[in-house]
């Protein structure tokens, strides 16, 4: 039986050649997309525990892309891919010496932005209009609330990237008056809480 199996496999390897190599040909992801990725995992199994929370859009933000780029993220959980994306300013208490790296924060009046995960509460009119209110669920944002951090929309935040940083906050994600418009969207019509991430 072995003398039969070896010719049989001489014979197809000199008809149809060497065996053929196969090559992943999938581009490796970068850096924001394995960043993402990581975080992503986190969310879900989060999400999951809790039926609270809405199961198919979070958003995340990418605090370690300068802010003139896209670095807010509409991510749909369901068929896992970003659905949108826009600018979002940091809090100016984030910006250190160095343009580009920041630090961050969870104390009152450090005018910092706070890493973690956050509850997309309910809206109210603030001093820039339509706002949402956010409640943090890790010990990284726990303030949120007294800093009075929430998701709202400032003209001076252009819509389209830029090669330059744009406007610091008081320590909120605040977003262009367009890009806003589409998150309202999203935020008024669901039930759930959504999740909005803040990472580095």
């Amino acid at each position: 039986m072995k003398i039969y199996s070896l010719i049989f496999l001489f014979f197809t390897i000199s008809f149809f050649g060497n065996p053929v190599e196969i090559k992943n040909d999938t581009p490796p992801l970068s850096p924001e997309m394995e960043r993402l990725n990581t975080e992503l995992l986190d969310v879900k199994a989060m999400i999951k525990k809790n039926a609270a929370y809405n199961t198919k859009i979070a958003f995340f933000i990418d605090m370690r892309i300068k802010s003139g780029k896209n670095r807010f993220f509409v991510y749909d959980l369901e068929k896992d891919e970003i659905v949108d994306q826009g600018l979002v300013a940091n809090g100016f208490g984030s910006e250190t010496t160095t343009r580009g790296e920041l630090k961050f924060s969870n104390e009152p009046n450090s005018k910092c932005t706070s890493l973690g995960k956050y509850i997309v509460g309910k809206s109210y009119r603030g001093m820039f209009g339509k706002s949402y209110k956010l409640s943090g669920l890790d010990e990284t944002n726990s303030n949120a609330a007294k800093r009075a951090i929430v998701l709202h929309s400032y003209s001076a935040v252009p819509n389209e990237e830029q090669d330059y940083y744009i406007a610091n906050s008081h320590g909120c994600p605040m977003v262009s008056e367009a890009f806003f418009k589409k998150l309202e969207k999203i935020i008024d019509s669901s039930k759930p809480n959504i999740i909005l991430h803040i990472y580095y």
